[in-house]
Formats: C-alpha cells, sequence, structure tokens
C-alpha cells in the first residue's frame, strides 16, 4: 500500500465539524468534473491511490478514467462497500426483497424465492458474493489492489461475533479478485483479535488513530499498545479527531507510529492537499 491515501468524504458532503461546510462542499462537488480535478491536484501532489465508497457517482468518475487510461496508468482505486445510504434507500423504496432483485441479479434471486427463507438463511455467505460482484461492476478495467469492507457493516458484524462472515469477505475478496481484503473499524483492537483468531494472518485494518482518542473504541491508549505489539497493516484515518486537533500536531502524532503503513486523509482544496503531503512526508524524513 502508498503511504497516503486520498479518501472521498469531502466529495460527499461528509464533515464531522459543520453542516455548514457539509453543505458548501456539496455545491463545490455538483459537478464530476469538480471530483476529477481534485483527484488530478492530489495526483500531483504524489497521492496515486483514491480510497472510495461504492455511491453512484463513483462510477462515473471510473469511467473518467477508463476513458484517459494514459494519464491514470498509475493510478489505483480502494473500494470500500458496502455504500449503506444506497441499500438503506433502496430498502425504503423497494423493500428488502425488492432490494434483493434489484442488486442480485440472475437465477439465484428465482432460486431463493422458491426457497423461501429457508434458503436464504442457509446460503447468505452467496448472497454476500454476489453483492460483492456487484460493486465492483463500476471499477472493471481499474486497478483495485485493496477492496474494503466499510465500518457499517464490518462493527456490525464484529458486534454480533459473527467471525465465519468476515473471514468469508476476506478469503472471497483474495479468492475472486486475487488482491487484499481490507477492513474499517471503529474497534481496531477487537477486530484485530478476532481475524487472527479466524487465521488472517498480517490483516489490513483502517481504523481512527488520532491523538484525541476521537473514535477509538476500548480508547487511546489501547491503540498505541496494540499499534506497538501486533503484527497487522494499520491505515489510520480521521486523524484530525473530527477537526479538532491541528493538523500538522495530528500529522506528527500519527507519523511517530512507524507500524502505521498508510495515512487517509481528505481535503477539497489543492493547498489543503499539498500542506497535508508535505507535513506527513517531512515527519517520515525525520524519523529516518
Amino acid at each position: 500500500m502508498e503511504r497516503i491515501l486520498f479518501g472521498d468524504n469531502q466529495f460527499f458532503a461528509v464533515n464531522h465539524i459543520s453542516d455548514e461546510k457539509s453543505r458548501a462542499q456539496s455545491i463545490r462537488f455538483k459537478e464530476d468534473s469538480a471530483i476529477i480535478k481534485t483527484l488530478d491536484q492530489a495526483r500531483d501532489a504524489g497521492v496515486n491511490t483514491f480510497m472510495c465508497t461504492t455511491h453512484d457517482r463513483i462510477a462515473k468518475i471510473c469511467d473518467s478514467i477508463r476513458q484517459n487510461p494514459e494519464k491514470y496508468a498509475n493510478f489505483n482505486m480502494y473500494p470500500c462497500m458496502p455504500y449503506a445510504h444506497k441499500y438503506a434507500n433502496a430498502v425504503t423504496e423497494l423493500g428488502i426483497a425488492g432490494t434483493l432483485k434489484e442488486y442480485v441479479p440472475g437465477n439465484f434471486i428465482g432460486s431463493m424465492f422458491k426457497g423461501g427463507m429457508a434458503f436464504l438463511s442457509k446460503d447468505y455467505l452467496s448472497i454476500m458474493e454476489l453483492l460483492i460482484d456487484s460493486e465492483m461492476k463500476m471499477f472493471k478495467g481499474i486497478n483495485t489492489p485493496v477492496i474494503f469492507l466499510q465500518n457499517v457493516v464490518t462493527d456490525l458484524l464484529l458486534g454480533l461475533g459473527m467471525k465465519d462472515i468476515l473471514i468469508a469477505f476476506h478469503t472471497y475478496i483474495k479468492k475472486k479478485y486475487n488482491v487484499e481484503a481490507g477492513f474499517i473499524t471503529m474497534n481496531m483492537p477487537k477486530l484485530l483479535y478476532l481475524l487472527k483468531e479466524g487465521g488472517v494472518e498480517n490483516p489490513i485494518i483502517c481504523s481512527s488513530i488520532n491523538s484525541a482518542g476521537f473514535r477509538m473504541s476500548g480508547g487511546k491508549a489501547l491503540y498505541e499498545k496494540v499499534l506497538k505489539e501486533e503484527q497487522f497493516r494499520p491505515i489510520a484515518m480521521q486523524v484530525l479527531g473530527g477537526g479538532a486537533i491541528p493538523v500538522k500536531e495530528a500529522l506528527e502524532y500519527v507519523c511517530s507510529f512507524p507500524q502505521i503503513e498508510s495515512i487517509l486523509f481528505g481535503a477539497s482544496s489543492k493547498a489543503n492537499i499539498d500542506q497535508t503531503v508535505a507535513f506527513i512526508n517531512g515527519f517520515d524524513q525525520e524519523r529516518k
């Protein structure tokens, strides 16, 4: 994985500080060209990996990338699935059965209705695999070295102790797409131990890591202990603590942990992108 990853929250009006900023971002990135422009600014700063949800608009970004193969030859995307709002809205409009018919095509659905809930409960892992394939269609022809399970699902399964599904996700991604599987979570220590119990070696885990302890279930001290003692591939997200930590201070803290393999950040402007990249590169150089 690359050291610095660029995220997509700002493109879809996700702001942990201010509703006003969310509205401004929604207007600013109303057109797909504005998203492409910002991605190109990140690339100019040396960031060649875009970690993104499977939001419907990402499909259009993928189209633009495929149309310019030479320009984006070394560009990677890390899909994060599922995009929960898409399915929640579909369930509201279509119901559960209608949503499955919408997103899980083919004879599988017909078989499910013939067999009823007994069939569904027996073959939920097959449904998961079909949903993954459905989500991945938009990324055809694009480099996707790591495919992530979103925290809304990861943490639900983690809370329910459903280790078999988490392991099945990891296994299917490696078998079907021949790439790495990653997990996003708000409880990195618990997920790490569960994955290791399930036989996943050196897992990729993206979680909140910041000096304020923001969204770090179990507390900052436990996270620091795990980072120092356990073998895995951590990605730090929400490094600014929801906006509570100054950028330089936030990045200095995260860069002090040698095992953190990648840092994920989002930014709306070229100035903020350049500043973030410069701080990370500077702290990394000092550590060497």
